[in-house]
């Protein structure tokens, strides 16, 4: 199959190595038959919001990547209304922008509104590139709990999903269609796109998503795969593996993903790979209200979607669209995607029906595999060989030994 392009990823480099890096990182995506990844332009340290941040990880990058990888760069207040400084970073190579509407966990990458967001559509119209948001708006009126409430049970599940109501991602869905209008044909930002990253909630913001498709927005969304396997009825108690934002909802609204996915409405996956250390997990002490956020999965997303997949009918030809042909698309790359005359030679080769234990005695390449909610599953779909540009990166367990990834900059 073409190989896989995962669009959202954070691999933590330069600055927070201990948390992936990109070695591990790529390693781990080169044996999930993943031959393309684009790095998010944060939880790396600095974020990736200038020219001179840029630089930091692309030279980070050189001849430690095993996958071509590329890179977002960050939309946030301090640059928004500089439009010399976007350019510049469009210019230094960055494939479009990335900004958060809820506090992103990351000192450096403070969250962006509306006006914000309005500027940079502006400039990446004459670009042609994207625009991805974290679509939450945080409305604490809406809280169905009260985090200094002492007698909360941090061990449940429950009590995290309160915090991160669907009317956060609705709100914030609602707050970005008041600018992607300037999107359409013959508006002020043309040209322009907007992308929203890991879509959980199956209802309100999805009907809006819809409309503003119908209305000629210029509008794409993605979910995860962890959206997709998951639901809030079973995470266990204390287990922190499962956390991330926005939140894996309940199992009805998992169906209805699947239905939104099966149906066209939503255009892609990624993995949203979010790794820490171990000890942000608070794995010991199991509260879902101060771990770290993060979903490690970035060596099984092929095999996660088709497994939970089959039972929707999911054909191969909806996962080269989903996680290859759509991908190559929203990050510009007319050589990706697909297996065609004159493309790179960007391959995964696989077997569909063999089965698989994701336990210890399973080969994990990412940097910190204990962290992972997919340990403990079993998964059909093994990953044979991975190649990319035509060189055998991974086959059967084993990496090239060189590192001969290339790192992606726009021109």
């Amino acid at each position: 199959m073409p190989g896989l392009i995962d669009v959202h990823a954070h691999l933590d480099d330069p600055g927070r190595t201990e948390w992936e890096g990109f070695p591990s990182g790529t390693k781990a995506a080169a044996a999930g038959g993943i031959t393309t990844l684009i790095d998010m332009p944060l939880n790396s340290d600095p974020s990736t919001i200038s020219t001179e941040t840029l630089k930091l990880k692309v030279d980070a990058a050189e001849k430690r990547i095993y996958v071509d990888v590329g890179f977002w760069g960050g939309l946030v207040p301090e640059n928004a209304y500089n439009a010399s400084a976007l350019e510049a970073l469009l210019n230094a190579g960055v494939l479009g922008l990335k900004s958060f509407m809820c506090p992103s966990g990351i000192n450096d990458f403070p969250m962006t509104n509306a006006s914000h967001i309005k500027e940079g559509l502006s400039v990446l119209a004459r670009y042609k590139r994207p625009l991805l948001v974290h679509a939450e708006m945080e409305k604490g009126s809406e809280r169905h709990v009260k985090l200094e409430d002492d007698t909360l049970d941090t061990r449940s599940y429950s009590t995290y999903l309160k915090t991160r109501p669907p009317s956060w991602e609705e709100a914030a869905i609602r707050e970005l269609l008041t600018v992607a209008k300037d999107t359409r044909t013959d508006g002020p930002a043309e040209g322009a796109h907007l992308h929203i990253v890991h879509l959980s909630d199956a209802s309100s913001s999805l009907d809006l998503l819809m409309e503003a498709k119908t209305n000629g927005d210029s509008i794409t969304v993605e979910t995860c795969p962890h959206y997709l396997a998951f639901s809030a009825e079973e995470i266990p108690d204390g287990d922190t593996r499962f956390k991330c934002a926005p939140p894996i909802r309940d199992a009805a609204n998992k169906e209805k993903l699947w239905e939104a996915l099966m149906d066209g409405h939503i255009d892609m996956l990624s993995s949203d790979h979010s790794p820490t250390v171990p000890e942000l997990k608070l794995l010991d002490e199991g509260n879902f209200l101060k771990a770290w956020g993060g979903i490690s999965s970035l060596q099984f997303v092929l095999p996660v979607t088709w497994s939970y997949g089959r039972k929707y009918g999911v054909t191969l030809e909806q996962l080269a669209s989903w996680w290859s042909e759509r991908p190559a698309k929203l990050a510009g790359q007319v050589s990706k995607g697909a297996i065609a005359i004159g493309n790179h030679a960007d391959l995964v080769v696989w077997e569909p029906e063999a089965e698989f234990e994701l336990d210890n005695d399973h080969p994990v390449h990412m940097k910190h595999p204990s962290i992972s909610a997919y340990l403990g599953r079993r998964l059909s779909g093994k990953v044979l060989a991975t190649i990319s540009r035509g060189n055998l990166v991974y086959k059967e367990g084993n990496h090239a030994p060189a590192a001969c990834g290339s790192p992606i900059l726009a021109t």
